[in-house]
Formats: C-alpha cells, structure tokens, sequence
C-alpha cells in the first residue's frame, strides 16, 4: 500500500513540474517578445516614457524565469548524460 501511494505521488509531483517548467517557459517566451516590441518602437523615435519605463521593468519578472530556464536546460541534460 505505501509503495502504490510513493509511486502516485512521485508520478503526480513529476508531471506538476514539467507543467510548471513549461508554463514558466512561456511566460519567459512572452516577456521576452514584448521586451523586444517595447524596444523596438522605443528606438524608432517614438516618446513614450511610460512604454520605457515598461521595458525596462520587465526585466524583473525575465531574470528569474531566465535562472528557471537554465535550470530546466541543465536538468534535461543531465537526464541525458
């Protein structure tokens, strides 16, 4: 009885990750495109600070999804190797 409730709650706890790992993909995805929208129409000449103080505070929420990534990059590896 303890082994089938381990392996269930092992199972579960592996597929909440790899959700979890490819939702925070995503979101690292989609902060990057609008960092990269946000700086482009800044550099065509437009004045818009609220647009430049927006890209520039994206970068809060991309550094951390950026460190997951690396970790989830470096897990998948080493499952490799």
């Amino acid at each position: 009885m303890l082994t089938t409730v381990t392996t269930v709650t092992a199972v579960t706890s592996t597929a909440v990750a790899a959700s979890l790992g490819a939702l925070a993909v995503v979101a690292l995805i989609a902060l990057l495109i609008m960092k990269e929208l946000g700086s482009a129409e800044i550099e065509s000449g437009a004045s818009r600070p609220r647009l430049a103080f927006f890209v520039s505070a994206l970068n809060g929420p991309i550094v951390p999804l950026f460190f997951a990534f690396v970790a989830i990059v470096a897990v998948k590896v080493l499952e490799v190797l």
